[in-house]
Order: C-alpha cells, then structure tokens, then sequence
C-alpha cells in the first residue's frame, strides 16, 4: 500500500499486525523473522557480536546516510527530473562521506565486514546508495580506500544483491 508519511510517499508493509514505512524497520523485522533462513544477519547468537551489528546500524544512519543521500540526489536522482547538479552540495556532501568513509577504512583493516568477520544487516544498510555512487565520478570516493572498495566488492558480488541491483536500474536523463 501506498501512503503519504510526513509529506513524502511510502510503502507500508504488512505482515499480520506489523505496519512499517522505514525501510531499516522492515529489514530487521525480515532478518528476525527469517534467522533461520540464510545468514545470521543481526548475529543475535553472540550478545558482543549483536552489539557491534547494531553500532555499525547506528553509524550507517546516522553519519553514512545523511552524507551520502544528498550526493546520490544531487548525482543521480536530480538529473533524471530534469534539474541541474548543484555542483557546491555535490562537493560538500563529498567531503562529508570522505570523513565518515575514512573511519570505515580504518574499521575494514581490522575486519571483512563492518561489524565483524560475516556479512550484516549493516553491510547490507550501505548498499543501495553505494551501488548508485559507484555508478557517478565521485565512486573515486570508495575506489581511493583499498579496504573500502575491497568490502564494497565483496558485498555487492553476492548474488541477492546481484539479484536486487538488476531491479535498481535507473532511467537515464533527456
């Protein structure tokens, strides 16, 4: 179903009683409600495994989101409605999403995945966005951090996420 939320359009999604419109809401009921099913996405078998899945939750929307969504509208989503880049927001947002790709690229020495040694909910936050910025000029921000680029290889090969991406096309400017 959709509604209007705030002043913007959403996607309610109902599962007997549950009734979301955040896309991080939905994803972690999925991934409780499908444990058993595929990865241990939210690692809820160790309590200090769970919690680092939830700091790196946390990180992503709260310092990767509001620096990367901008860019991605700016870069992507802007021209397909026929506006024009604002090249200061582009260059802003940038230097924004370097700082908080910085920490991740000290966090990617010390392990595969943001919140450990397997693949997350919060690897799986990261990807949407990331998969429109690999696609602009400022993918130089994932590809100049050797840890970044090497997680972000990893996780967009999987073949879910190959599976989602293929629906993610975006339709290209006039």
């Amino acid at each position: 179903m959709v509604c209007l939320v705030g002043g913007t359009i959403a996607l309610r999604f109902y599962v007997l009683r549950f009734c979301g419109v955040e896309s991080r809401a939905i994803n972690k009921y999925l991934a409780c409600k499908h444990e058993n099913a595929g990865p241990d996405l939210l690692r809820r078998g160790s309590l200090a495994e769970s919690a680092m899945v939830e700091l790196w939750l946390e990180v992503e929307s709260k310092h990767f989101d509001p620096a990367i969504a901008p860019l991605v509208y700016e870069m992507v989503v802007k021209p397909v409605l026929g506006g024009a880049t604002d090249a200061t927001t582009v260059e802003a947002q940038s230097e924004k999403l370097g700082k908080v790709l910085d920490v991740y690229e000290e966090r990617l020495r010390e392990s595969k995945y943001l919140a450990g040694d397997g693949y997350t909910l919060a690897d799986l936050h990261h990807q949407p966005y990331l998969f429109y910025l690999m696609q602009t000029p400022k993918a130089e921000l994932v590809t100049s951090r050797p840890h970044v680029l090497a997680w972000w290889n990893d996780v967009s090969a999987r073949p879910a996420w190959r599976k989602t991406a293929e629906g993610m096309k975006f339709p290209t400017s006039n």
